[in-house]
């Protein structure tokens, strides 16, 4: 299984940044979610998120928490979006479980993480988990060979930025803004100090999330940091139609993948 550790090598090794795209499972519905994460994989995306939906989703914008309720009311669960990744995750682009602690809790750490790696996920973002709280969590993910994401905020204080840092491992999130997530205009200049403040702590690759939704955003993002992440833009996408929107999709991620290059 390509890990993250291995892609990002490889893209270094070809001067490139990695495009992260996020997807919720379930939003269109689940059954669909296979050729969804293929489309993304043959439009050059390098690491697919993919959301296990949550009824209390306190991290994400309108169009996120909008799609995980649809994903809900279509009776969409943890254990049905592991299912449906299990068959088809050796084929593509390593998978990160973004969710939230509740969901993780549920089974326990330890089952969780079991039932994450036996579906051929990489890694896994709790999005609401803090690091001074993690321990039993980490431990977990790391029995089980699993990547352990952190977030950080231009508001997160030195501390958390470097106990967020330091426990990550695949790479560390960073949040371009306070806030939710959702599509922006523009990505916050403050992001290029964010970034520097990680760097300090960890030589982990950094990927910039949170309102990056344009070619020229991935261009920004790319010039600072190791990755950009796209979530509600590629999010109001699908649920735009598929698959009717899928050719769409292929070109909106090929060009976001080509900012990468620049």
């Amino acid at each position: 299984m390509n890990t993250l550790a291995q892609t990002f090598e490889t893209l270094a090794d070809k001067n490139e940044r990695a495009l992260v795209c996020f997807v919720t499972a379930g939003d269109p519905d689940l059954d669909q979610l296979p050729e969804i994460l293929r489309t993304l994989a043959e439009a050059g995306c390098d690491v697919i998120e993919v959301g296990i939906p949550f009824s209390d989703p306190i991290a994400d914008g309108p169009t996120i928490q909008a799609s995980s309720q649809r994903a809900l009311d279509r009776g969409v669960t943890p254990q049905a979006v592991l299912d449906t990744l299990r068959p088809i995750a050796q084929d593509l682009p390593p998978i990160v479980l973004m969710t939230y602690t509740n969901i993780a809790m549920r089974p326990g750490f330890v089952e969780f993480a079991k039932q994450a790696r036996e579906a051929g996920v990489s890694g896994v973002i709790l999005s609401d988990m803090i690091p001074e709280e993690a321990g039993e969590w980490i431990r977990a993910a790391r029995d089980e060979a699993l990547d352990t994401i952190f977030l950080v905020a231009p508001t997160s204080t030195e501390r958390r930025v470097q106990l967020a840092s330091e426990a990550s491992t695949g790479f560390v999130y960073c949040v371009s803004r306070t806030g939710v997530t959702g599509a922006g205009n523009e990505v916050p200049a403050d992001v290029v100090q964010t970034v520097a403040r990680v760097k300090t702590y960890c030589t982990l690759p950094v990927c910039v999330g949170f309102g990056i939704s344009t070619p020229d955003h991935v261009r920004m993002v790319s010039s600072v940091a190791e990755g950009a992440v796209v979530g509600s833009a590629l999010v109001d996408l699908l649920a735009g139609g598929w698959p009717e929107n899928a050719s769409r999709v292929r070109e909106f991620v090929s060009a976001l993948k080509q900012a990468t290059r620049s």
